[in-house]
């Protein structure tokens, strides 16, 4: 048995932070987890992510709290819409994908920077025009490359942004490696190394990112003819800026965070349909903020072709 799952990369575009505050990478930790490297079956999949970062606390370059009130809150809901052909390119599948519309919610009131806003809309998207992955006999892997693209509303001071303003480049890697003979067990991660632009109105470059998100999970049957699975697993991922800024943030500390979680899925094979629930605490962050993640997802695949009734 092969679970299909699949649900790619995707941030909030969300940049309420002036330019003289410290910022993170354009991609969200907390969207993979658990079944990383597993591209979709040929055919159309839906992905949808609700996703939340909560914080009310910001630690400074040493690690340490940084005395402020208030809190930052970001929301966004993602649609993914993906296209697998049926044939091979390199021994592999091909994937195109792409993340439109997002609508994102974000709120920001952090006193000593003296801001205070927030905005709602449409948030930037995610071009994946390029992603190869391979079904081995033990193991699922892509690699693939991204743009991001800078749709949402991005004002150099407005606070109530929900773009960042630059463009990005995301190399993506994904590897699922099935522990036992069943694919019951399976140890995964996910990396995203991304590049920006310049800042639409700014002389500011972000430093380049470099993300990394692992799990460990177990798949357990809910009924005896494997129709309907749990997965249950530990989850977590890191996050680091690689290169210096440019512009008036080039002496800014670099950033880093580290969270571990749980996740649970409930699948549904033979109808192509899972639904999952993601939940990250950050036990570690620098010249950022720290706080907690919160993703709900469904999936579903129209297979192409559509695959023949089981044998009972």
């Amino acid at each position: 048995m092969r679970l299909r799952l699949f649900v790619l990369v995707f941030a909030l575009a969300c940049n309420l932070l002036p330019l003289s505050a410290q910022q993170r990478g354009q991609y969200q930790p907390g969207q993979f987890g658990l079944n990383a490297g597993v591209l979709p079956s040929p055919g159309f999949t839906y992905v949808n992510i609700a996703i939340n970062y909560a914080s009310t606390r910001l630690n400074g370059p040493n690690g340490n709290e940084v005395p402020t009130t208030g809190s930052y809150n970001v929301w966004a809901l993602e649609n993914f819409f993906y296209y697998v052909p049926n044939a091979k390119v390199a021994g592999g599948n091909y994937a195109f994908g792409i993340a439109f519309p997002v609508l994102a919610n974000g709120s920001l009131a952090l006193p000593q920077y003296g801001v205070s806003g927030g905005g709602y809309g449409l948030a930037d998207t995610w071009l994946q025009p390029f992603t190869l992955g391979w079904h081995l006999k033990r193991a699922d892997l892509f690699v693939g490359d991204a743009l991001w693209l800078p749709t949402g509303r991005y004002r150099v001071g407005a606070s109530n942004n929900i773009g960042y303003g630059d463009f990005g480049n995301h190399f993506i890697t994904g590897t699922t490696v099935y522990l036992t003979k069943n694919k019951g067990t399976s140890a995964n991660l996910f990396t995203d190394w991304e590049v920006h632009s310049n800042k639409n109105g700014t002389d500011v470059t972000p430093g380049q990112a470099f993300t990394d998100e692992w799990g460990i999970g177990q798949v357990l049957p809910l009924k005896k003819n494997f129709s309907q699975l749990l997965q249950l697993g530990g989850v977590g991922y890191d996050q680091w800026q690689v290169t210096a800024n440019t512009g008036v943030l080039k002496n800014a500390p670099f950033y880093s965070v580290h969270a571990a979680g749980l996740q649970a899925n409930y699948i549904l094979p033979e109808k192509n349909l899972s639904i999952g629930f993601k939940y990250y605490w950050q036990y570690k962050a620098i010249a950022t903020s720290i706080g907690d993640t919160l993703a709900v997802e469904f999936a579903w695949t129209l297979r192409d072709p559509k695959p023949k009734p089981p044998k009972h």
